[in-house]
């Protein structure tokens, strides 16, 4: 059964596959690029954005050589900024020692965790892995007919992982985005419904706190704020918070190196 389904699921995704331009080669410095990218953002939105990355920061070298400020005014808007100083460090020790190729030395990379570093290993360097993000985590769950977390979800997707495994997880990735969507999957239209056991399994991710009011509201001001010039302790009173507040982030951010310590 596993045979078939992969057979159908590559057969449906080289004619439906999405054009994506970390796709066009595989590049394991793009794929790095777009996973990062894509760990806190919405594929449109990272579309974009990651073209106008790689236009500022062609290879590894050029990004290594990049200042806090620089990353940090490419990467604004994004949120989650220690994502892009953690992706330069990484660019850092690969322009330093070249690239490691298993799962497990690309995890030595700073900011690199299990689903990147499987990811980056099955697209650009031929691993046999699965990279379960939550689109894999959907899916599978709905193949086994019950919700995989964990070893169960790693044990499995170990199991039935396709070859090569990183088209298959690009396939999988584009069927949990296109068809085997969270509440209203289009089986009709699946390549694999024959072998799906419960399309009605859904195993929603854990919901992130409200973003108004929130700390990571004042962090994202304030780093904005430093990479314009402006007064912080002035940015985090915008928002209504108090000064042991502001002083408190600001504190934490200048320990990260999102801002300069004052």
């Amino acid at each position: 059964m596993d045979s078939q389904r992969n057979i159908n699921l590559l057969e449906w995704y080289e004619v439906n596959q999405r054009d994506l331009p970390w796709r066009r080669s595989a590049d394991p410095y793009a794929v790095l690029v777009s996973e990062v990218m894509l760990q806190q953002t919405q594929v449109s939105r990272a579309i974009p954005r990651f073209e106008s990355f790689m236009s500022h920061w062609p290879t590894i070298a050029s990004l290594a050589a990049a200042t806090n400020p620089e990353v940090l005014a490419q990467w604004s808007g994004l949120g989650y900024n220690t994502r892009a100083l953690r992706l330069r460090d990484a660019a850092m020790a690969i322009a330093e020692s070249g690239w490691p190729t298993t799962p497990r030395d690309l995890q030595k990379l700073p900011g690199v965790g299990t689903y990147t570093a499987n990811a980056i290993a099955s697209m650009s360097f031929g691993a046999h892995v699965a990279a379960t993000d939550t689109n894999l985590r959907r899916v599978l769950s709905r193949w086994f007919g019950a919700a995989l977390n964990g070893v169960d979800l790693v044990e499995y997707a170990d199991e039935v992982v396709g070859e090569p495994a990183g088209t298959w997880n690009q396939a999988v990735m584009d069927l949990g985005a296109e068809i085997c969507t969270p509440k209203a999957p289009s089986c009709g239209r699946c390549p694999v419904s024959d072998s799906c056991a419960d399309p009605t399994v859904y195993v929603p991710p854990v919901r992130q706190s409200k973003f108004d009011g929130s700390n990571r509201q004042l962090r994202g001001a304030l780093v904005r704020a430093s990479l314009a010039g402006d007064n912080l302790s002035d940015a985090g009173r915008s928002l209504g918070r108090s000064d042991a507040e502001i002083r408190h982030t600001i504190a934490a951010l200048a320990a990260e190196g999102l801002v300069p310590f004052d």
